[in-house]
C-alpha cells in the first residue's frame, strides 16, 4: 500500500488536495447552474408544481424591451468599468513612490474595498441628492442647479456605475500595488543601463512583468459588472421606470416580486452563457498572446 502510495503521489496529493474544491465549485456553481437551466424551461412561482413550457421563457424574454433596457445599462457597465484596471494602475505606481506621506495616501485611497456596497450605494445617493448633496454643492459654487441624476433616464446608469467604479479602482490598485512589489529588480536595473526612463520603462520593463495582474484585474473587473446588482438595489430599485435596471437586477425583481422563478432563471441562464462566452474567448486570447510571446 505504501509503496503505491509513494509509486503514484505525484499526482495522488495535488488530486487529493484540489478534490474538496472541485467537489464545492461542481455543487454550487455547476449542479446550480444546471438546476437554474432546468428551471428556466418551465412556470414556476416557487411554490406549486413547476409546469413545463420548453422555451416559453426564452421567446417571452426576447420580446421583453425591458431585457435590452437591461442589456444595454450592462453593456454600459461594461465599457465604464474598464477603466478600472488602467485608473488602479496609474493610482498604484502614484502610491508606491517612496515619498514621504505616501502610507497615508495608500489608506485613503484603500479605504473603498472595505466599505460594504450598500455603504458606498448609501454614500452616493447623498452625494447626487439634488438639495443638499455634494453636487448641489459643486454646482451651487457656479451659480447652477444641480440635476436630479438618479431620476433622470438619461444619466441614471451612468451615476450608479461611476459610485461603482469607486471601490472596484481601488481594488485593481491593490491588485497592481502587489504587482508591483514582486517587480524583479535585476530587470529594472538593466533597463536603467540601458537607459529606460519614463514611458519607456514603464512600457517595456513594467507592463510586461504585470501580464498576470492585468489578467486578474481585467476578468474580475468584467464579472463584476456584468453581475452588478447590489448599487443598482441600494441606489435606485431599478428605477426611475425599470430604465437603470440591468439584467441580474431584472432577474431578482421577477423572481422574487413577480413569483416567476422560470422566467427570473432565464434571465440568468442568458447572463450565465455571457460571462461564459467572455470568459472562454479571454482565456483562449490570452493563451494565444503567451504562445506568440513565447
Amino acid at each position: 500500500m505504501m509503496t503505491s502510495w509513494r509509486r503514484h503521489r505525484w499526482w495522488l496529493t495535488p488530486s487529493l488536495l484540489i478534490l474538496p474544491a472541485a467537489i464545492l465549485f461542481s455543487v454550487v456553481i455547476l449542479w446550480s447552474a444546471v438546476e437554474s437551466l432546468w428551471i428556466s424551461l418551465h412556470d414556476w412561482d416557487g411554490f406549486s408544481p413547476m409546469t413545463w413550457i420548453g422555451f416559453g421563457n426564452y421567446v417571452e424574454l426576447f420580446n421583453d424591451p425591458q431585457f435590452y433596457v437591461s442589456l444595454r445599462n450592462n453593456v454600459i457597465w461594461l465599457i465604464m468599468f474598464m477603466a478600472a484596471p488602467p485608473l488602479g494602475l496609474a493610482i498604484a505606481l502614484l502610491v508606491n513612490q517612496k515619498i514621504r506621506g505616501m502610507r497615508l495616501m495608500k489608506s485613503l485611497f484603500f479605504i473603498p474595498l472595505v466599505l460594504a456596497s450598500v455603504a458606498v450605494g448609501v454614500v452616493f445617493t447623498w452625494v447626487y441628492t439634488p438639495q443638499l448633496g455634494l453636487l448641489a454643492l459643486v454646482f451651487g459654487f457656479f451659480g447652477a442647479t444641480a440635476p436630479a441624476v438618479l431620476s433622470d433616464e438619461r444619466f441614471v446608469t451612468f451615476a450608479i456605475v461611476i459610485a461603482a467604479l469607486w471601490p472596484q479602482i481601488a481594488f485593481c490598485m491593490v491588485l497592481y500595488l502587489a504587482g508591483l512589489n514582486n517587480l524583479s529588480e535585476e530587470l529594472i536595473g538593466a533597463g536603467r543601463v540601458d537607459g529606460a526612463r519614463g514611458w519607456n520603462m514603464l512600457r517595456h520593463i513594467v507592463l510586461p512583468q504585470l501580464t498576470q495582474v492585468t489578467f486578474i484585474a481585467i476578468a474580475v473587473t468584467v464579472v463584476g459588472a456584468l453581475r452588478s446588482f447590489d448599487m443598482v438595489s441600494v441606489m435606485t430599485q431599478g428605477g426611475p421606470f425599470g430604465s437603470s435596471q440591468v439584467l441580474a437586477y431584472q432577474m431578482f425583481e421577477q423572481s422574487i416580486f413577480s413569483y416567476r422563478f422560470g422566467y427570473g432563471a432565464a434571465i440568468a441562464s442568458v447572463l450565465f452563457v455571457i460571462m461564459a462566452v467572455f470568459i472562454v474567448w479571454y482565456l483562449t486570447r490570452i493563451i494565444h498572446i503567451e504562445e506568440r510571446g513565447a
